[in-house]
């Protein structure tokens, strides 16, 4: 039976990808995000485009309402809008980690409070927060995006527990290093904020890693897979770690003592 679903974030990357596998697999899907001219494929598709900005809770009611007016129901809620910050944590402007943690965590638990409602009432529902495998580890120069991560999937773990008697499952997605979008402003944040300072040697070898692309990472497609296993799983896993490193990486996380990891995290960009 196909399955109503938003998808945030769908203009680009994981989100792009995900709302088009979901509706290759015949599921209703709406993609919402800032940029709606780059959702024509998924409109030519057949899939709606809504116009949303996570910064704006107005975005975030209109969103959910015209689902639920046009359908009655939202079996799936796909959290994957976000944005990533990089810059020393004392250099960092703490407006800017507040609205790191806007997108990144505020908007996806309202999202969550006005989806929930219908959900409880049909006794059912997946609620996928894509998180990263920053939602374990912690690297350099990227303290506020790690903490908001981390913060979404402590989130995610509560909520998992608090909703489970409705019937609705919670799931956390972790992508390892996926080739999107989503870095290119990394060398520009890292010179804006930390090129100058005390952390400048560390945030210049790091700006020059980043600049030299993502090449090895994983295409946004394997990600959308795994969520769209997730969606359809009677029994879905609490978390998908995907993408190149991913498992990798949390395993020597969960593995090796704090200092250890420390060690490799701040070799591997220097």
């Amino acid at each position: 039976m196909p399955k109503i679903c938003l998808v945030t974030g769908a203009s680009a990357g994981i989100g792009r990808a995900t709302a088009l596998e979901l509706l290759r697999a015949g599921h209703v899907v709406y993609g919402a995000a800032r940029r709606v001219s780059k959702m024509d494929e998924l409109a030519d598709a057949g899939g709606h485009a809504l116009a949303m900005d996570a910064r704006r809770e107005a975005d975030l009611d209109r969103a959910v309402r015209t689902v639920l007016d046009e359908h009655g129901r939202i079996d799936v809620l796909v959290n994957n809008a976000g944005t990533v910050l990089h810059g020393a944590a004392e250099d960092v402007p703490l407006a800017a980690a507040r609205d790191q943690f806007e997108v990144n965590v505020f908007a996806p638990a309202r999202l969550v409070q006005l989806v929930l409602p219908s959900m409880r009432a049909q006794g059912s529902g997946v609620i996928v927060n894509v998180s990263s495998i920053g939602g374990e580890i912690s690297l350099p120069l990227g303290s506020w995006y790690y903490a908001s991560k981390h913060a979404l999937e402590a989130y995610s773990d509560t909520l998992r527990m608090e909703v489970r008697p409705f019937g609705i499952d919670v799931v956390i997605v972790q992508p390892g290093i996926i080739k999107t979008e989503f870095e290119d402003r990394t060398a520009a944040q890292l010179r804006e904020y930390s090129g100058q300072g005390a952390y400048r040697e560390m945030a210049e070898a790091m700006a020059r890693r980043g600049e030299t692309g993502l090449a090895d990472g994983s295409d946004p497609a394997v990600v959308a897979q795994a969520i769209r296993e997730a969606v359809e799983a009677e029994h879905p896993r609490t978390r998908y770690a995907v993408g190149w490193l991913a498992d990798k990486l949390l395993e020597l996380n969960r593995s090796l003592p704090d200092r250890e990891f420390d060690d490799l995290a701040t070799r591997s960009i220097s």
